[in-house]
């Protein structure tokens, strides 16, 4: 679904991704893994239209998408979210996935005068899939607080919820896991899996947490120093002495990986 082929990233001197190539299939849920500074978010940022690379290739189901900014790529199907939620946190959670949707009738000033009707429709409409979404990621008690007043986790389930508001059809996750407790990131993966299951979509998931990537990936993916470094199952990638040299320095084995 995705090939990223031979790309880098400079920001001066320092060559954040180094001629990364890998592809990602459609329908997975593919791990990206790596010791920090190893250019993941960085990739993720490239591919996701966040900043343009200095040189390289993304396709998109065959399509060359290298370098399209983030609202043509979102019409597309690719989205991300980030390590840090963004919700507008004076709205609703409710609110905030009726936002998602582009092009709403709502959004034009001849609209608001002549078609109301055709606003009102569209608003009971995206009002009964917000509340399918929150209800689908378990968090319906929350459809009326304010997003900025929820729990880390749960904002990490509003904005997973923000890709069901679209035909989402690839969704790249950067650390989803992070400061998220044990329930929470059990939730997080249970809606995850069964999106990927049900709803067909294809997932990439950059996380610390290898109990989790264990649990959702396959292949996981791993770089250092802005390469890919190897690519398998988790057994494989742990038993991968190159990959214990990028994240121990040392030759050790059957050491758990800290620090993704």
């Amino acid at each position: 679904m995705i090939r990223v082929e031979n790309l880098h990233k400079h920001f001066g001197g320092f060559h954040a991704v180094d001629g990364a190539t890998l592809e990602i299939a459609k329908g997975s849920i593919t791990g990206l893994i790596g010791p920090n500074g190893a250019g993941k978010t960085t990739l993720f940022n490239v591919v996701a239209g966040v900043l343009e690379p200095t040189s390289g290739r993304v396709t998109m189901d065959g399509e060359d998408i290298t370098g399209l900014p983030p609202h043509t790529l979102f019409s597309k199907g690719l989205l991300r979210t980030f390590q840090i939620a963004h919700e507008f946190p004076s709205m609703s959670c409710r609110e905030n996935l009726m936002m998602v949707p582009g092009g709403q009738s709502g959004e034009t000033l001849w609209n608001t005068w002549f078609g109301r009707k055709r606003i009102a429709d569209e608003e009971r409409a995206l009002r009964a899939k917000a509340d399918e979404v929150l209800e689908f990621l378990t968090i319906d008690h929350l459809s009326d607080q304010k997003a900025g007043q929820i729990s880390g986790g749960q904002k990490k389930l509003l904005e997973l919820g923000r890709t069901m508001m679209v035909d989402a059809k690839i969704v790249f996750l950067d650390e989803v896991g992070a400061g998220v407790n044990r329930t929470l990131l059990n939730t997080i993966g249970d809606a995850i899996i069964r999106l990927n299951k049900e709803r067909g979509y294809t997932f990439v998931v950059i996380e610390h947490d290898m109990d989790f990537i264990e649990r959702l990936c396959d292949p996981v993916i791993c770089m250092a120093e802005g390469k890919v470094l190897a690519e398998g199952s988790l057994a494989e990638i742990k038993a991968n002495d190159h990959v214990i040299e990028a994240y121990l320095g040392t030759g050790l084995k059957n050491k758990d990986m800290v620090g993704a």
